[in-house]
């Protein structure tokens, strides 16, 4: 069980999620879906276009643009931890039937298992996998896409497995004549079909909403994105923020209101979006705040990153910072396969 422990620790905490982190299982649900998604903040959900890792975060992305693209990323996390997506959209009749699946799989690499005495154990490793269906539907007569994610998720830590089914529900309100994206997504409804040992634990439920817009006769979509919004308080203080005068008083760190506000939100933009090469570019503020370290600028929250399309295939690649000691390098390739 104390490995299990230490594995558990890990995994709720190595997203740096602070107040969020070990209030649910499955948090490698909420992971980067690619590296289009990763250089611009790491949560966009307003691309409703041939891209069909957009429709891995929000369903209601689905459109007859990803049909017969594939797309399979990888990402080099933090220590050993690895973790990749893969997805394929398929058109069934002209423009009105179109099907996604996705892969997400992550592996934690080895942990040397010690008992309470110190003694070693033996090795261990976990990791965790979730298939998703995802359909979508244009409302009659509006700009509005409703669509829908249902996912298997299993997962295996040291000894101990879990298996859990889950839903994403999204709406995304394209108005191509401003070329304007607004969406809200849901993700992670569900439950634990079998719990790691007797107690049965909540998925990693959060709420997106973003807007984004490619500027009139300049080439650059801009994207802005509150996330966890199910969540008001994601803000935690720090105590080593905590300041000392000359007396001896000690100041805690306050997070007020505006705070708050800006720890739901990232921004993202991205240069040439319709041409063959893209530059992206977003900044996590949530990121930031939380990684940030005093009296040291160490960058945190910045991602950047570039697509190039070559023939049939777009290589795409983002970088992500999130202290002086760690960032995360993501590699993508997506196929035309008409």
């Amino acid at each position: 069980m104390k490995n299990l422990v230490l594995l558990l620790f890990l995994v709720t905490s190595f997203v740096a999620k602070s107040q969020l982190g070990g209030r649910a299982t499955y948090q490698f649900l909420n992971l980067m879906s690619s590296p289009r998604q990763a250089a611009m903040g790491g949560k966009v959900i307003t691309n409703y276009d041939y891209d069909p890792d957009s429709a891995i975060y929000n369903p209601a992305n689905i459109n007859y643009k990803m049909d017969n693209q594939l797309a399979v990323n990888y990402v080099n996390y933090l220590s050993d931890i690895n973790y990749g997506t893969a997805s394929y959209a398929y058109m069934w009749d002209r423009r009105t039937q179109v099907f996604h699946a996705g892969v997400t799989y992550i592996n934690y690499g080895n942990f040397d298992g010690r008992d309470e005495n110190g003694n070693a154990t033996g090795n261990f490793g976990g990791n965790e996998a979730a298939l998703s269906l995802g359909y979508a539907v244009n409302v009659p007569n509006t700009n509005f896409h409703v669509g829908a994610n249902f996912k298997l998720i299993t997962s295996t830590l040291a000894e101990y497995s879990s298996a859990g089914i889950a839903l994403d529900i999204g709406t995304t309100y394209n108005f191509e004549e401003w070329d304007l994206n607004a969406a809200v997504v849901v993700r992670n409804l569900g439950t634990q079909l079998t719990p790691y040992v007797d107690t049965y634990e909540n998925l990693p439920l959060e709420i997106d909403a973003g807007i984004s817009q490619i500027l009139p006769n300049v080439p650059i979509r801009w994207h802005l994105t509150f996330e966890n919004l199910q969540l008001w308080n994601i803000a935690f203080e720090n105590e080593s923020r905590s300041t000392t005068d000359l007396d001896g008083n000690v100041t805690e760190e306050k997070i007020g209101f505006l705070d708050n506000v800006v720890r739901h939100t990232i921004i993202g933009i991205e240069l040439f979006p319709r041409g063959g090469f893209n530059l992206r570019l977003g900044y996590n503020f949530r990121r930031s705040e939380e990684l940030r370290l005093i009296n040291q600028r160490s960058f945190a929250g910045i991602s950047a990153g570039f697509g190039i399309k070559i023939n049939k295939m777009r290589f795409n690649y983002a970088y992500a910072r999130y202290n002086g000691a760690a960032a995360s390098s993501f590699f993508g390739i997506g196929i035309d396969l008409q």
